[in-house]
């Protein structure tokens, strides 16, 4: 793990636990959650959400920034992300391939990175929730973290809590003694709460630092694979060095 064995703690002491939606290759600040955190539970079993990041995201294509995105058959906020299922066929998968090849064949670490993307697309998976799930996880893993990751359905059996009462009874579960999110987490949790189920509340701040792009201006926050596109292993580690506030 190298950069990060200093902030992983004996999980006897309790663990740092994050809790998020699989998103589909997201951006950089979705990786810090996850370096930042010795446990991260997949929230699947919660609602799809339309226009959401959880089966699209940014790439800078045939040279200005465009969305990629899953095609999910019947998307509806009234079905959890684990209901869902991509559409059928490889015709979508490859010309998704084709666009990020046209753009970024000539990236200096493009051979690694779409090889990610390959491997998720042509492996024939089905299910939004697991190829969400597996981008996340095969991105973690090339970077050499070693977060545990666990998936929320099937596991708590707490579909009728919501809101901070479900993730607070996830935390007892999993033992964890601080809760991390991302800022958005600031508008729907309170320090107070957590403090007296004895968990401490934390975000993590994105760290958007710029990176070489294939021109033009840097444009910050686009998919985790033009991150690596550009980056070695070493580089992308510096890249989630972030910090965690109250």
């Amino acid at each position: 793990m190298g950069e990060f064995d200093d902030i992983r703690r004996d999980r006897t002491l309790g663990r740092r636990l994050a809790i998020m939606q699989p998103y589909f290759f997201p951006y950089v600040g979705y990786f810090q959650l996850v370096a930042a955190v010795d446990t991260f539970v997949f929230y699947d079993d919660v609602a799809f959400m339309k226009q959401g990041w959880i089966n699209r995201n940014r790439l800078s294509l045939s040279g200005r920034t465009s969305w990629f995105t899953l095609p999910v058959v019947g998307g509806s906020s009234n079905l959890k992300i684990n209901e869902l299922e991509v559409q059928a066929g490889d015709a979508w998968r490859r010309k998704m391939l084709a666009s990020v090849k046209q753009s970024y064949g000539k990236a200096p670490f493009f051979e690694p990175a779409y090889a990610l993307l390959a491997d998720l697309l042509l492996s024939g998976e089905s299910s939004l929730s697991e190829i969400a799930q597996r981008s996340v996880v095969n991105v973690a893993r090339y970077m050499g973290l070693t977060t545990e990751f666990l998936v929320s359905s099937g596991r708590y059996g707490n579909e009728e809590m919501c809101g901070a009462e479900r993730v607070l009874d996830i935390c007892k579960r999993e033992r964890a003694v601080e809760y991390h999110n991302l800022p958005g987490g600031r508008a729907l949790y309170s320090a107070e709460e957590f403090s007296a189920a004895g968990v401490e509340l934390r975000f993590v701040e994105p760290n958007l630092t710029g990176y070489r792009q294939m021109a033009g201006a840097f444009e910050p926050g686009l998919s985790m694979l033009d991150v690596l596109m550009f980056n070695d292993r070493p580089a992308l580690l510096r890249l989630l060095e972030t910090e965690s506030a109250r």
